[in-house]
């Protein structure tokens, strides 16, 4: 498969090492509170900062979180796994080492699904490894032009897993619809927050190019810490059409590290690329291997959600809605949870599904907020969606009531009877519209009546302009049917 960057003459291969922070109370060798956006440098301690005689003991929960990632995309978990030092020096690495798993890692292969769309075909994506480590911590540059940097190290310590695809991601969209995926997969696992905003989720990306056809792996470059999945995208098609012109021009590609550069829209390098032995990995003497023995992976396996295209096909076969929709509703675990909540007090599948990804989403997309800050809560919903299915009022109607319990929080049966909006069902009262709507119109039955019956639909209109949308619009149509027949005749 070709990138359409390279003219049909070479070929993009991409592996992704994708970090992700694991959802724990403390950090993965200490007691530390993990937290975001604490003063710098006030989640510290001995242990996470290196200090002499300090030693690290493994926090369960985080082992637990990858074991769940493991079974979760088909890997591995390993009975024996190892923790290495790996050393290298750098501002934010107070130890001057990071404890991560080298040979020995907890999780070994396992696949990352892509379904098919309209635009790609379905693949599964291989995975080398899934194992644990630690964080480092995080410099902060200044932005007024002074000469140094500052550390804080409070995210030193945080455990993170980091899982490693094969060299077989082909193209920058499908790179991304990778992290995407695993993203899903994470949340749904609630092993982490997985918010790429606050640095939870990292990409680091290795590409080469090489002729179509050819077996042999080009010369690799990584570009590190994409945190976005636009940035993702975008560097590695630079990177990949950076390589290829560069090749084609008689070139060599230096193995090195690079960083993406949103302001430059360019990668730029860092330094030259580290092999593993560079990095001098040992056994961590403080640490004894991790064993995880049957009963506790039995346990694990117990444990294991509902995962997303599980949870897609049961939506399809239990409410009865397209797969398309049942798509859009599981890709998110809170909005699916949202949906499923609406579905214990309501029993209409297809229109609980309509307003979800129509009403809701829209909210969602407007406010740029999620769903647990809306004041409307799946009863709520359910509620309003039983006042349209029993006729009180129309589609129209509930849209307005809708914005109201947004604003309010109120249920909708109580705004309903406080503005009055119930709707117009009485047949002598809708009667009695419709014969005025066509005394008022004249022209347009006389129209009707000789038989250009496409002015119907504008009668309707009518009926429901006179009476503010309060019309029951099944009834309206019913009778105003009837009435034309009758002049008809």
């Amino acid at each position: 498969m070709t990138d359409k960057n390279n003219s049909g003459e070479y070929e993009s291969v991409i592996g992704l090492e994708v970090h992700a922070q694991l959802r724990t109370k403390t950090k993965i060798f200490c007691g530390c509170k993990v937290g975001y956006g604490a003063p710098p440098n006030t989640l510290t301690c001995p242990v996470c900062l290196g200090l002499p005689g300090a030693l690290p003991v493994l926090n369960k929960k985080a082992v637990e979180c990858a074991i769940l990632m493991i079974l979760a995309v088909g890997g591995e978990v390993q009975e024996r796994s190892v923790f290495a030092r790996k050393n290298y020096f750098y501002p934010d690495l107070p130890k001057g080492y990071q404890i991560s798993q080298y040979d020995q890692p907890l999780g070994l292969g396992g696949c990352v699904g892509l379904e098919a769309s309209d635009a790609h075909k379905a693949k599964a994506i291989r995975l080398k490894r899934i194992h644990l480590e630690e964080d480092a911590g995080k410099l902060l540059h200044s932005e007024s032009g002074e000469s140094f940097s500052r550390v804080d190290l409070n995210r030193c310590g945080v455990p993170l897993i980091e899982i490693v695809t094969e060299p077989e991601v082909l193209k920058p969209a499908e790179a991304r619809r990778c992290m995407t995926r695993v993203r899903q997969i994470l949340q749904y696992l609630d092993v982490s927050d997985a918010d790429m905003e606050k640095g939870q989720l990292r990409c680091d990306a290795n590409v080469s190019v090489r002729p179509v056809g050819a077996s042999e792996f080009g010369v690799r470059t990584e570009v590190k810490n994409l945190n976005s999945f636009r940035f993702l995208e975008k560097a590695l098609a630079f990177e990949i059409d950076r390589q290829t012109k560069l090749l084609k021009s008689g070139g060599m590609i230096e193995q090195c590290t690079m960083l993406w550069n949103e302001d430059r829209q360019t990668v730029e390098p860092m330094r030259t690329k580290e092999e593993s032995e560079d990095y001098r990995y040992f056994p961590e003497p403080d640490l004894v291997a991790l064993i995880v023995n049957d009963a506790w992976l039995k346990e694990m396996q117990a444990g294991l959600p509902e995962l997303p295209d599980e949870r897609k096909r049961r939506f399809i076969g239990q409410y009865h809605i397209h797969e398309a929709d049942a798509g859009v509703l599981t890709d998110s675990r809170e909005l699916g949870d949202y949906y499923e909540k609406v579905m214990c007090d309501f029993d209409d599948g297809k229109l609980a599904a309509n307003w979800t990804l129509t009403e809701l989403l829209r909210v969602l997309h407007e406010e740029k907020t999620g769903v647990a800050s809306l004041r409307v809560k799946p009863p709520m919903l359910a509620d309003l969606l039983g006042q349209i299915k029993s006729g009180r009022i129309s589609g129209k109607i509930a849209k307005v009531v809708f914005g109201e319990m947004l604003k309010t929080g109120r249920p909708a049966a109580e705004i309903i009877e406080h503005k009055g909006l119930t709707q117009i069902t009485d047949i002598s009262k809708l009667r009695k519209v419709i014969e005025e709507v066509l005394a008022e119109n004249d022209k347009n039955l006389r129209r009707y009546l000789s038989g250009r019956t496409g002015v119907f639909d504008y009668f309707v209109g009518q009926v429901m302009r006179k009476t503010k949308g309060m019309a029951n619009p099944e009834a309206a149509r019913k009778l105003l049917q009837e009435k034309l027949d009758e002049l008809s005749s």
